[in-house]
């Protein structure tokens, strides 16, 4: 009988995955802070709630998923299994703070009432999630890996990596001494002086060359300081209040609620996915079941963002990280959350510090696409990745700029529009055409027609045929499809009858 392998609680390299992920987390939970209050929430709902509610959703997850890591190491008797990552999405993070939370408080002109609109918004995006895992595996099963994976690679590229690397370039000195630490520490995986995580050692070789250089001043630290308070998580049943909003005068809100917290049912499988590409085969509907759980139990106490398996697994996973990572980030979350840390950490460390860790994030989410899928889907791969471009350019330019973006093309933003699913269904589509299976593309182009009739793809909100010319367009190819599924069958008969 085969000996069990020790499965350790922490090793060093979860030191490394621990600073990428707490600082993904971290740049979500700044962004989170700065917008709520520049949009008109008061500090006590921002840092006494929302903030604190998270940190406890962020805690359930990372702790559960460690769990999760060492059932599978046990069941498999392996030692080299990396917990799931376990965050804030981004998109759905900015569609919950523009797309409910500005117009709750917009609507009402009461921050309190608006806070527990989000709170009801959020809880119901957790028993979406929980919903969701029914089909998880089923989805799981018959959606090609090329596509899940290019639509996931779409994200880490544009969001992730593309965008990161222009943050990493506003401080062109301190940015890519950062970068090349980054790169030689967790790419080349060459050893950092006194055997110190590369991810932090490249945030204090960075943090202190701003402060030499000028980038950052002095001033920053007061500043940073002097948001250092105590802000327990406290239980509330705001979101039954929120709820009954919510389904009144709140609920037109319903028709973004829906599709985002489907995009996040999606994403969490996504990931999954992604991890058992790289060799930790999870249960997908366990893992949509815990984020659920998370995002509930981070609402009761007070948190408006839903969460989900992060992007960034498969960076933890080039590390070498274990579980310890995971553990290590929900404390110290907990932790910065309930004494002021967070928005302290984010006015003394600059932006282009963090970027590059975060880059190669990017960087390893887009090699790992390739590297996991038959080399006969790399073309389905890079054509699940084109909407999330789009997607990009129309959430960064199609505001006050819009007229940029119907310069460059009238098709970015309808193509941006359900991102997620366009290239799920483009990169599925292809797989099934280089795959001889035209059948199942014609399934494929018929379940777009569906989303496209309904709004969830090209359009801005749930709406019956919305634009009526994607869906038409959908049925069209169908019927192409279908087309060659009868001319395949036909050959295939007649090959038989002339070898009889």
């Amino acid at each position: 009988m085969m000996k069990q392998q020790a499965y350790p609680l922490f090793k060093r390299e979860d030191f490394d995955g621990f600073f990428a992920l707490f600082q993904n987390n971290l740049a979500n939970f700044v962004l989170i802070a700065l917008t709520m209050i520049s949009m008109g929430f008061p500090n006590d709902i921002v840092f006494g709630r929302v903030i604190p509610g998270a940190a406890v959703a962020v805690l359930f997850g990372n702790f559960y998923y460690a769990h999760m890591a060492k059932k599978l190491a046990i069941k498999e008797n392996r030692s080299d299994v990396t917990a799931l990552s376990y965050g804030i999405s981004t998109p759905v993070m900015f569609i919950y703070l523009f797309g409910v939370l500005s117009p709750a408080l917009a609507l009402t002109g009461d921050p309190d009432l608006a806070w527990k609109i989000g709170m009801a918004a959020c809880f119901l995006g957790g028993a979406i999630e929980i919903l969701g895992s029914v089909i998880g595996r089923f989805v799981r099963k018959h959606v090609p890996r090329a596509a899940m994976l290019g639509a996931l690679a779409g994200v880490a590229f544009a969001f992730i990596g593309g965008e990161l690397l222009f943050n990493t370039y506003e401080m062109p000195i301190i940015g890519m001494v950062v970068l090349a630490i980054i790169l030689i520490g967790l790419i080349a995986k060459k050893p950092m002086p006194f055997k110190i995580p590369a991810s932090l050692f490249a945030i204090i070789i960075g943090t202190s060359l701003a402060y030499i250089f000028g980038d950052a001043q002095l001033s920053q630290i007061k500043d940073g300081l002097d948001t250092v308070s105590f802000y327990a998580p406290i239980p509330s049943l705001g979101f039954l209040w929120g709820i009954r909003s919510l389904f009144t005068e709140m609920i037109t809100l319903l028709a973004i609620l829906l599709p985002i917290s489907i995009y996040n049912f999606v994403e969490t499988m996504n990931n999954v996915e992604a991890m058992a590409a790289s060799g930790d085969d999870y249960d997908v509907q366990e893992a949509q079941i815990a984020d659920g759980l998370g995002t509930i139990i981070g609402t009761i106490f007070g948190g408006v963002f839903p969460t989900t398996v992060y992007i960034a697994s498969i960076g933890s996973k080039w590390m070498g990280a274990g579980r310890g990572y995971s553990v290590l980030n929900g404390i110290v979350f907990l932790l910065a959350s309930t004494f002021g840390i967070i928005a302290a950490m984010s006015k003394i460390i600059p932006v282009p510090v963090i970027a590059p860790i975060l880059v190669f994030v990017g960087i390893s989410m887009v090699s790992q696409a390739f590297s996991s899928v038959n080399k006969n889907h790399f073309p389905a791969v890079t054509l699940a990745m084109f909407p999330y471009f789009a997607n990009y350019i129309m959430t960064r330019f199609n505001g006050s700029a819009g007229e940029v973006v119907s310069k460059l093309s009238s098709g970015i933003v309808p193509l941006g529009q359900g991102a997620m699913f366009t290239g799920l269904i483009w990169g599925t589509i292809l797989v099934f055409i280089i795959d001889n299976q035209f059948h199942k593309a014609t399934i494929a182009a018929l379940v777009a027609t569906v989303l496209s009739a309904t709004g969830f793809m090209h359009a801005p909100n749930l709406a019956l045929l919305y634009d009526y010319q994607f869906a038409v367009g959908y049925l069209v190819i169908a019927a192409l499809f279908y087309s060659f599924h009868l001319q395949a069958s036909k050959s295939i008969k007649t090959s038989k009858n002339i070898g009889a």
